[in-house]
């Protein structure tokens, strides 16, 4: 006798049960609140304070477009550039004399990063505005001579005093970023017949910009705040500027906020630079370069008119 088995019954035909959905929790940082209210707190209370004060506002508009707050900053980014151009072509000098194999050269390139970076720049300036007592002449021969006095303006006491002063720290910079290049570089340039010139202008130099860039953003910056060290010396940049203002026009405080929102916005302009010039030099480190601020704000857009077109054609 034969029994018929239904195949079809029994527990092998019952669909595995899916595993049980997780519900994810999120952590509780009450700590980020706390610090968030007290932040805030603090921001509002200097907010408050400076309101009450007895600062009268009103008289920053009225000369933050003066034409002598605007030439005192035109005069400021002047002894900036020129400064910053000084400071970094003594400092890859410098930077190239502390690598050679020359004792003299390597000596004496030690002893400026070692003089100009151990005394402060405010000495320097004073000093270069008073080598008229050592220096009653300067004479270039055929070329140039006249009493020291008359030599050294206060613009190129600006100048030397904080030029060279830049050029022992990009000195430092600068043999920062040669030495990050691998020796492989050099001697496989050196094998290919290529001078040492040759090598560091083409080779060494390009792949040490990545190294060397970030720093000097930051030296340029850090020398635009300098720049208001020269009124010592009688230039007339945007501090200086700003102070005769202040004492003609009987508002010396307001005048010093409108010089402070005048380097605000000017080191602004320069970081935004400075981030694109990294950005730049960065192509070759990374296969991938980070959106810029740009880039981020306009993705955000399209993703939040997406998601609002997707809505829209669901309902």
């Amino acid at each position: 006798m034969t029994v018929d088995i239904d195949k079809t019954d029994g527990p092998a035909d019952t669909p595995p049960a899916g595993p049980e959905a997780i519900k994810a929790i999120p952590v509780r940082h009450y700590g980020r609140y706390v610090s968030a209210v007290l932040a805030l707190a603090v921001l509002g209370g200097i907010v408050y304070a400076f309101s009450q004060g007895k600062i009268n506002w009103g008289a920053i508009p009225d000369y933050f477009f003066d034409d002598r707050i605007l030439s005192g900053v035109g005069k400021t980014l002047l002894i900036t550039v020129l400064a910053m151009a000084i400071g970094i072509i003594g400092g890859v000098l410098l930077a190239v004399g502390r690598l050679s194999r020359n004792p003299v050269t390597s000596s004496i390139s030690w002893f400026y990063i070692w003089f100009f970076r151990g005394t402060p720049v405010l000495v320097q300036l004073v000093v270069w505005f008073n080598l008229g007592l050592v220096f009653e002449y300067i004479n270039l021969g055929p070329f140039y001579k006249d009493e020291w006095s008359d030599f050294m303006t206060p613009f190129l006491t600006a100048l030397l005093g904080l030029g060279l002063n830049e050029a022992a720290y990009m000195a430092e910079i600068c043999r920062a970023g040669l030495l990050s290049v691998d020796e492989g570089q050099t001697e496989a340039s050196h094998a290919l017949g290529m001078s040492h010139a040759k090598t560091l202008r083409r080779i060494v130099i390009p792949q040490a910009m990545r190294v060397i860039v970030p720093p000097t953003g930051n030296e340029v910056i850090n020398m635009l705040k300098t720049t208001s060290l020269v009124s010592v010396v009688q230039y007339s940049e945007l501090f200086r500027v700003a102070q005769d203002i202040g004492q003609t026009s009987g508002a010396p405080a307001e005048m010093l906020f409108l010089a402070a929102a005048w380097y605000l916005l000017l080191t602004s302009v320069f970081s935004v630079g400075q981030y694109y010039l990294e950005r730049y030099y960065a192509r070759g480190s990374s296969r991938s370069l980070p959106a810029t601020p740009f880039q981020k704000i306009r993705a955000n857009v399209l993703s939040l008119s997406n998601r609002s077109k997707s809505a829209g054609g669901t309902a």
